[in-house]
């Protein structure tokens, strides 16, 4: 009998339909041994030598014992924990466990996959090695690191500004990141800016086009005066075409996900958050039951990973798959390959088996695994498919010192676009060039008009934005990014605004600011990106662990004896509010259940009141809802006659009817168009992700519309509503829900 043991439970059964009776396949259920939770449990020998101090998990005494009573009845022991750090490290431990029973400690083995199908288990197996001893170090070393600042720094957050409060080496940069973005938008100063548009009369459309130059040279214009100027002396000219300008311009497909992108684009495409993404992702890796519901198979790669490779194996699949499917000329004469191309030991994350394509398989699926493997499957598939053409056509028109111009794309040959739909924002706002168009014609002006704009501040970050910018700055890795954005909202040291983007709360100000202040050379990006390079090195054998600790701590001491020792503190922070029992002033102070107003002169006075910031920095007291929050209403309930209040529920507020139990009515916003199915009404439904549309008669009828809706009829194809979005800069987007059809605009 042999024994393999994996990390966590879901894979067993996927796992053992490979290995037959032969193998016995256990769990550890994720770590089983840890530094222990009341001391620091690191020692730091005078000859630079490091020690730690594990112990074993809660409740995880009985998963080691019956680990060890069958690998003492086993043959031979195969680790097959996550091909990462921590998965290193929980073999190291339940392998020294084993090693206490088992006889033959030279039959136990290290194993990694990075997919759950027979063929890489059984490579793993005859690959066979030992615990790799950098790899444990460099997890070592992060846990070292973390419990250094956590547990020596947080006790000093504690005497200067709240007690309860925690520091993490790399979510402090998190939080400095979010804080840095915060003082961006609170300095930044909007400079205004005009355009001067034309539409010329050709065709049936006309031709719309932006003034690009005066007198042959670029221009500014930053005022309603200047642009009103310009904008009567355009009227007077005569134009005429004077160039146009026809090319090819091709657009090459993205790499395949790698952990950051894939927690970017599930964000971007299907309201996902990173945490719900790897949950998501974690499911289709380990197995979901298809067919045959006591088979799970698993669908995807290792998802937590930063390499853009794929195995030959993977591509000889893919390439033949899109030669059958769509054509042999949508697959390029060789492979498309991402990054250095560096033979690791992981892929990119993709789908086992290309062939499973999400229709083959939504139906077995839960509705959000249904959605991450079709975004992951599609990905993948573009990313070995031939480039998209365009074709482009500028044209150039001229009257007296005035030069216009104006660019119109259109697409010419789908390639990977057939399969993986991006947002093209050079075609959104390309114009539609008119087939009457020659040089030397003459265009007269239909009408003219000057737009007025703003420079807009950084926009907040969202989860998706903060991600990216962590992987390019270096900060933290696959594994940690979830963890990263969970933990700085846990400590209430960021909350989401209105449009679920990362704002800094006052504690988290207070904080990020005196960590920043006392502790440059450790709270900084630089240092941090640096950091995640040297625990890289020690993974790879090229540092030495204790060389890289030491170096960090004798740095990190210093700055840790002067923070500590010194007279700043910050246990409030000043407002522009007065009180308004005793006239002093209000200041924000930090408590157990969160940031409040009080008065600057307690305990004489005792006043306080939730609070918030506005967006121009100053404060205003929030007034604290009725304990059932039942706010009135103009509304009139149609049952009974009485007024709605405001209620709050599971996904929020919502009108109901005050008379309940008896009147159970419940008000729910309802569209003017009828559901496009079944004629039904379309209601305000919410979920933990939001909002979205729904007919009335579900579940009879299932459609839904999730996303702002414009109830104007498509001009192209008269669906019954336009789909409404925001791009980066605020401006509207419009767009038909119909797949086939191309009308998009923006409104600007």
């Amino acid at each position: 009998m042999k024994l393999l043991i994996v990390e966590s439970p879901a894979k067993i059964k996927t796992i053992s339909k490979f290995l037959g009776s032969t193998f016995k396949i256990m769990s550890t259920f994720g770590h089983i041994k840890d530094l222990p939770a009341k001391k620091v449990g690191i020692t730091r020998h005078e000859n630079g030598s490091i020690d730690l101090e594990y112990v074993v998990i809660e409740n995880k005494e009985d998963v080691i014992s019956s680990i060890c009573k069958q690998a003492s009845n086993c043959d031979e022991v195969y680790l097959a924990s996550d091909p990462d750090r921590e998965g290193e490290i929980i073999s190291w431990h339940i392998g020294q466990e084993i090693e206490k029973v088992f006889k033959e400690k030279e039959n136990i083995f290290r194993i990694s996959f990075n997919e759950i199908t027979e063929t890489a288990i059984n490579a793993a197996i005859e690959k066979k090695k030992t615990i790799n001893m950098d790899v444990v170090n460099a997890q070592q070393a992060r846990r070292i690191l973390d419990r250094w600042v956590g547990y020596e720094v947080s006790p000093i957050l504690w005497k200067k500004i709240a007690k309860g409060l925690s520091a993490g080496r790399v979510q402090s940069v998190a939080l400095l990141l979010v804080c840095t973005r915060d003082e961006e938008i609170a300095a930044f100063k909007p400079e205004e800016s005009w355009s001067i548009h034309v539409l010329f009369t050709v065709g049936e459309t006309g031709l719309q086009a932006e003034l690009a130059k005066i007198k042959k040279k670029t221009f500014d214009l930053t005022s309603k005066e200047e642009a009103d100027k310009v904008l009567d002396a355009v009227k007077k000219e005569t134009y005429s075409v004077t160039q146009i300008t026809e090319k090819k311009r091709a657009k090459n497909p993205l790499p395949p996900f790698e952990t950051s992108t894939l927690q970017q684009d599930a964000y971007n495409k299907l309201g996902f958050s990173v945490d719900k993404t790897m949950s998501v992702a974690q499911k289709l890796y380990e197995g979901v039951p298809l067919l045959d519901k006591n088979q799970p198979e698993a669908l995807i790669t290792y998802m937590r990973t930063d390499s853009l490779r794929i195995s030959d194996t993977a591509l000889k699949a893919a390439r033949s798959f899109i030669k059958s499917e769509y054509g042999d000329e949508f697959c390029p004469k060789s492979a498309n390959v991402y990054g250095k191309g560096a033979q690791d030991a992981h892929e990119a994350v993709r789908p086992i088996d290309v062939k499973l394509t999400p229709q083959k398989i939504g139906k077995f699926l839960k509705p959000e695994q249904a959605k991450l493997y079709d975004l992951i499957w599609k990905r993948f598939v573009a990313s070995q498919m031939t480039a998209a053409e365009f074709f482009q056509r500028q044209v150039l028109i001229d009257g007296g010192p005035y030069t216009f111009k104006a660019t119109g794309s259109t697409l010419v040959f789908e390639g990977f676009l057939k399969v993986y739909l991006e947002e093209d924002e050079e075609s959104d706002q390309a114009v539609k060039i008119p087939k009457e168009i020659a040089e030397k014609l003459e265009l007269p002006i239909k009408n003219a008009n000057g737009k007025q704009h703003f420079t807009q501040p950084p926009p907040r970050y969202t989860e998706a934005t903060l991600v990216k910018e962590l992987k390019k700055q270096g900060i933290g890795r696959p594994s940690t990014y979830a963890t990263i954005l969970t933990t700085i909202e846990k400590r209430s040291y960021v909350e989401r605004d209105t449009s679920k983007r990362f704002q800094p709360t006052e504690l988290g100000k207070a904080v990020s600011s005196m960590l920043a202040k006392n502790l440059p050379d450790i709270i900084n990006v630089t240092f941090t990106a640096k950091m995640e390079e040297d625990l890289d090195k020690i993974a790879q054998g090229e540092v030495d662990r204790d060389n890289v600790l030491n170096d960090f701590y004798t740095e990190f001491k210093k700055d840790l004896v002067a923070f500590g020792g010194s007279q700043t503190s910050q246990k409030s922070v000043e407002t522009n509010l007065t009180c308004p029992d005793c006239e002093k002033p209000l200041v924000v102070r930090f408590g157990k259940a969160g940031q409040f107003a009080g008065c600057s002169d307690y305990p004489t006075c005792k006043f306080t009141s939730n609070v918030a910031r506005n967006e121009d920095g100053s404060f205003a007291l929030v007034k604290t809802e009725d304990a059932v929050g039942e706010e009135s209403s103009t509304l009139v309930c149609p049952q009974c006659g009485k007024h709605l209040v405001k209620k709050m529920g599971k996904f929020g507020p919502f009108w109901s009817c005050p008379g309940y139990p008896e009147c159970k009515y419940i008000h729910q916003d309802t569209l003017k168009m009828p559901c496009p199915q079944c004629n039904s009404a379309l209601t305000k439904r919410r979920w933990r992700g939001g909002s979205f549309w729904g007919c009335a008669k579900y579940p009879d009828c299932k459609f839904a519309i999730f996303g702002q809706v414009n109830e104007s009829p498509c001009p192209l194809c008269s669906s019954s509503y336009l789909l409404v979005t925001k791009d980066k800069e605020g401006n509207e987007k419009h767009a038909c829900p119909n797949k086939e059809c191309s009308y998009k605009v923006t409104i600007s």
